[in-house]
């Protein structure tokens, strides 16, 4: 069928349309991208997003400028203390045993009753002091005129002991300062005292015997 000349222009003018806008399509990236966006899902990232927008993102891996955690020191734990034994000659089982001879020793150097005889008193002592000191004990406790006193007033004596603190230590010695609570009870009633006392121990590890017992004020304070 031909066309009237008014057909033939409005054809052509329609072809130079169409053809200008693909090419405004292919050649202006701008175009391009907008068109791709606005029939992708939505949220879609462009495929043709800058290299320099995804060097900044949040995602970046931390460690491409940041050192690796295990480089860095772990602190020392808070309130740890130092192991105070290297430095002194016994161990801390040593000090324990020693400690517990103290005691031991202690509450029945004070504890006695009228009734016993000098070799019942010293049998509580046994294990706990040396020959040398048990000699002294044996003497001291027969004194006539403390023995007397002793059994004309009926005394029941009691004792516990608490260590107060180190006084001095050796490689084969040890000497504690304690408080001896003295429970008496006689005739005239029951009364109480406290004495501080310095007692020394010889041995070492497992093994300890007192060996001297003096006021802990006639010694160094």
């Amino acid at each position: 069928m031909d066309l009237s000349p008014a057909q033939r222009v409005l054809a052509f003018v329609g072809i130079v349309v169409v053809l200008g806008g693909l090419g405004a399509y292919l050649l202006i990236p701008g175009v391009r991208s907008a068109v791709g966006q606005g029939h992708g899902p939505a949220g879609a990232t462009p495929s043709t997003s800058a290299p320099g927008a995804r060097g900044t993102s949040p995602a970046a891996p931390a460690h491409s400028t940041a050192p690796a955690a295990s480089a860095s020191p772990e602190p020392t734990p808070a309130g740890s203390a130092p192991d105070i034994y290297q430095w002194l000659p016994f161990s801390q089982t040593g000090l324990a045993k020693a400690a517990s001879v103290t005691e031991a020793f202690g509450a029945a150097y004070d504890t006695f009753s009228y009734r016993e005889s000098t070799s019942s008193y010293l049998a509580s002592l046994r294990g706990l002091t040396t020959s040398e000191l048990s000699a002294t004990l044996a003497r001291a406790y027969g004194t006539p005129g403390v023995a007397s006193q002793r059994t004309q007033q009926k005394q029941v004596s009691s004792a516990r002991t608490t260590i107060n603190s180190i006084r001095t230590f050796g490689s084969g010695s040890l000497t504690f300062v304690v408080t001896i609570v003295q429970t008496i009870r006689s005739k005239q009633g029951k009364s109480q005292n406290n004495g501080e006392y310095a007692i020394t121990l010889t041995g070492g590890g497992q093994s300890w015997l007192v060996n001297d017992i003096e006021l802990a004020s006639a010694g160094n304070t």
